[in-house]
């Protein structure tokens, strides 16, 4: 697999497709966005201290709704990692387009504070997090560089859907379920606190020189999960990748499974 993935990189350098993350822990909202209304950090999700039931809030535009393979998928990732005994749903609802020929980090969050129905209730023990699937690209993509998902606070993340369609579902091209998959997993995991993103590190795996990441090339939260170019050619195989040991370690350390 290594080998593989070696010769994808050097594919990819003629490839600039790429998604990123931008999340970093620990979040406090701005006071300005209150989003989400209450401060949530990486072991809210994890253990079931605080927060006991988790609603996974979907929001997609009209005719850009994720495949329920991948919605199963990511239900499935979440149980697996997180102990909420009261348990995990995911809520989708489709919204009308806003109408934006790109969107920008701002846009995305007024987006967010108008449709957003769902936010953590401590009372309630009930934790919320949300997903935008969008039907337009990003506003800082660059030439033919182009994201496919950000993790933009500590409940909130954005899968450029449209984006994940145009490289997907065609010979030569991962499924579009297998790369909507990998993209909403990876983003999750950042909101989860990796690689040493509000989540303590057991030990040492944090690739710094790709940021949040981690240095093991098989796992989920490597690098190139979030650089289509590599990782389209990957997943070509119809193989999702997985969290590596350290990044489980790092879960179970934070109270997850």
């Amino acid at each position: 697999m290594k080998q593989l993935f070696k010769f994808f990189l050097l594919l990819a350098i003629g490839i600039a497709l790429f998604s990123r993350c931008e999340q970093d822990h620990p979040s406090i909202p701005d006071p300005d966005d209150q989003i989400p209304k209450e401060v949530v950090i990486p072991n809210d999700f994890l253990s079931g201290e605080n927060y006991d039931r988790l609603i996974v809030e979907i929001a997609s535009v009209q005719g850009f709704e994720p495949t329920g393979e991948a919605l199963n998928n990511l239900k499935a990732f979440l149980e697996s990692r997180l102990n909420k005994n009261g348990g995990i749903d995911l809520v989708a609802a489709s919204i009308p387009s806003p109408g934006e020929a790109v969107y920008s980090l701002d846009d995305i969050k007024k987006i967010e504070q108008d449709n957003r129905k769902l936010f953590p209730d401590p009372e309630d023990k009930k934790l919320t997090a949300w997903f935008f699937f969008a039907d337009a690209d990003y506003a800082e993509n660059e030439g033919d560089s182009k994201v496919l998902g950000i993790a933009y606070g500590p409940t909130s993340m954005v899968i450029f859907e449209k984006t994940i369609r145009e490289i997907s579902g065609d010979r030569g091209q991962p499924s579009t379920p297998v790369l909507e998959t990998t993209v909403t997993e990876h983003e999750f995991g950042h909101i989860l606190g990796l690689v040493n993103n509000g989540t303590k590190m057991v030990a040492n795996h944090q690739d710094i020189t790709h940021g949040k990441h981690c240095n093991n090339e098989d796992c989920l939260m490597y690098w190139a999960a979030e650089h289509s170019g590599p990782l389209i050619n990957f997943l070509t195989g119809g193989k999702i990748p997985l969290l590596d040991q350290n990044c489980l370690n790092d879960l179970k350390n934070n109270g997850g499974k």
